[in-house]
């Protein structure tokens, strides 16, 4: 199982922790942001293929700002999809 920790920006939170396996997404936990959301969102991908998430949550903007933490995780597996 590959960790992987990325500092999200733009966003409530301040650093995104997980997990992949075999291009599964595991273990996804964020520091600090909306507790309820973010437990949600980890929950909600846990056993999803990585590019799935991507493809559901890339893009998705938190009150104009260009960016949430969904789209923050999205972007967090992009790059740990460059480095596996």
């Amino acid at each position: 199982m590959n960790k992987f920790t990325y500092t999200p920006m733009g966003v409530c939170s301040s650093k995104i922790d997980f997990e992949i396996e075999d291009g599964i997404v595991h273990n996804v936990r964020f520091t600090r942001g909306c507790n309820g959301n973010t437990q949600g969102i980890g929950k909600l991908v846990e056993g999803m293929r990585v590019d799935e998430v991507i493809s559901r949550l890339k893009g998705v903007d938190c009150a104009g700002r260009g960016t949430s933490c969904p789209d923050q995780l999205a972007k967090a597996l992009e790059n740990a999809k460059e480095q596996i």
